[in-house]
């Protein structure tokens, strides 16, 4: 094989990792109750989606969520953060990388409560949701995305 070759050939062969790594989720820190299988079916969502997940199961919830600007009215059982965004209950893999790909000026995500048929939340019965938005200024969340039957 000749140098100039085998030179491109590891170019190619560089470009194309990069390529992938760049495609390839970020870690996703996630705060949850130890003993909650919801949160632990959730990471499983999220694993299964492509994400790289450290999942922190300290229990000290509701100081992560007031240090991540999460009003008590958009809470559920676990506070996830990605790339600066705070991710706040069943929010399905495709509506946070939707969220990374567009950047909107967010606070981040959330699936208040835990509805049926959620990520997560599989128990056979399914109910309509939705994926909201939240800024610092505004106190009206926003529709991001909606699960209806």
């Amino acid at each position: 094989m000749s140098r100039n070759r085998l030179v491109k050939g590891l170019v190619g062969s560089l470009l194309a990792a990069y390529s992938l790594s760049a495609l390839a989720a970020p870690t996703i820190d996630v705060h949850s109750d130890p003993n909650c299988g919801c949160c632990s079916a959730w990471v499983s969502h999220l694993e299964e989606a492509g994400f790289a997940v450290n999942h922190h199961r300290d229990g000290d919830l509701r100081s992560v969520k007031v240090a991540n600007n999460v009003p008590a009215e958009l809470a559920s059982c676990h506070t996830a953060i990605v790339d600066g965004y705070v991710i706040e209950g069943h929010v399905p893999a495709a509506d946070i990388k939707r969220l990374l790909e567009e950047q909107p000026d967010v606070i981040g995500l959330t699936v208040p409560g835990m509805p049926h048929g959620s990520p997560g939340m599989e128990t056979g019965r399914v109910d309509d949701y939705a994926v909201l938005s939240w800024t610092r200024n505004d106190s009206i969340p926003a529709i991001f995305s909606e699960y209806t039957q």
